[in-house]
């Protein structure tokens, strides 16, 4: 995908203000903020766009939040409903007042937040490959495959846990996650089941889970586990779907992935490169909810390296991008301590948590609150009655 003039794409001696490096939702959001700063901008992605990612693609209202008026939103269906099971059995379906969550096919939505950093003057350039990164003087050299060395002033790196920002910034995790995920069609026989529920089960290896979204006439269904339980997590997988009737119907896609949660204290930038997103391990640790973290770290980053890019000295930069990671740590840190709480209670006592959402109005209405982003995990457990009953599971 291409946008406006390909001579400002190749290697010349043309100087960026911002490199976006992956065009995520962290990405898209960050090129699409600084190129409304005025900001001559250029975003990069590895693969051809659109393209798909290993998502459930469900929206909670802080996301739907972060994402600018003026981008029309792809949304497939809206869930009021969650039935909640345990290993397949004591199932329960509770229902919200209204729509919980938002459930969108994730290269829809990349692509529309895609659209919206081009109309605000991003340049876009798609199948390319970063191969490596270096700071010389103020400028980040940005070495790629297909069009050679792109200069720019500041890099915003979005480009995964796996990409090459992460690694050059020196990002460290202490949590990291395995998840498959399938695109099935819904067979006839199910489609009224699926209208306006989701389903969330919890497995039988500590802190997994598995889900189905639906979304008109396809199924989003997955597992996430503990990195290192991938035979584990296959037999979780079939598992599931057997018990939902649906090992039979052939899958349009089959994709997994890994998620990684940061250490509170890992690098956000180095130099003149900052991460954002998956790159930067933002997520929720016990959820993996992770594009409401991309959405508004992107935006956090979009606004940095646009101020960096214009710094007059190495000492002004970094007074610039030091402030981005604080932001982060004081807004998104917070969130991911508590989910680190969430995760240890949930690891230790996956059936205490199941029987207090289907049993007490309390549990559900506080889980409702934070899946549908009304209320942040953070917030929860400033409570005292949670944080006592956090202590307790997680002895």
């Amino acid at each position: 995908m291409s946008a406006t003039d390909d001579s400002r794409v190749s290697a010349t001696g043309d100087v960026w203000d911002v490199a976006v490096i992956g065009a995520g939702p962290a990405g898209a959001t960050a090129a699409r903020v600084a190129a409304a700063a005025g900001r001559k901008v250029i975003l990069l992605e590895r693969f051809g766009l659109p393209r798909y990612k290993t998502c459930g693609g469900g929206l909670i209202d802080r996301s739907v939040r972060a994402v600018p008026p003026e981008v029309r939103l792809p949304v497939r269906a809206r869930a009021a409903a969650l039935t909640f099971t345990l290993h397949g059995h004591l199932g329960r379906t509770r229902k919200a007042p209204g729509p919980v969550i938002n459930l969108v096919h994730r290269d829809e939505f990349d692509a529309a937040l895609v659209a919206a950093a081009v109309a605000a003057g991003a340049v876009v350039r798609d199948s390319t490959v970063v191969t490596r990164l270096a700071e010389q003087q103020d400028i980040v050299c940005v070495y790629t495959r297909e069009h050679g060395v792109i200069k720019a002033r500041t890099v915003v790196g979005a480009d995964g846990t796996a990409g090459r920002c992460a690694g050059y910034v020196g990002v460290q995790y202490e949590q990291v996650d395995l998840g498959l995920e399938l695109e099935i069609p819904v067979p006839p026989e199910q489609r009224d089941a699926w209208e306006d529920r989701v389903l969330i089960d919890w497995g039988r290896i500590p802190g997994s889970y598995g889900w189905v979204f639906p979304k008109g006439d396809q199924l989003s269904v997955g597992v996430i586990t503990a990195k290192g339980s991938g035979e584990q997590a296959r037999g979780y997988l079939d598992d599931f779907l057997s018990r939902l009737s649906l090992s039979h119907v052939q899958p349009t896609v089959s994709s997994g992935h890994l998620t990684r949660c940061r250490t509170d204290d890992a690098p956000l930038y180095r130099g003149r490169v900052l991460v954002a997103g998956d790159a930067a391990g933002l997520l929720d640790p016990w959820s993996r909810e992770g594009i409401s973290f991309a959405l508004r770290s992107g935006a956090m980053a979009g606004r940095a390296a646009a101020g960096a890019s214009q710094a007059g000295t190495g000492d002004e930069v970094a007074r610039v991008l030091t402030g981005y990671a604080d932001t982060v740590s004081s807004t998104l840190g917070p969130e991911m301590q508590a989910g680190r709480a969430f995760m240890k209670a949930f690891k230790r006592h996956p059936r205490a948590f199941h029987l207090a959402l289907i049993l007490l109005p309390y549990a559900w209405n506080l889980f409702a609150s934070v899946i549908s982003g009304r209320m942040s995990v953070a917030s929860v457990t400033r409570r005292r009655s949670a944080r006592f009953l956090l202590a307790v599971l997680s002895a």
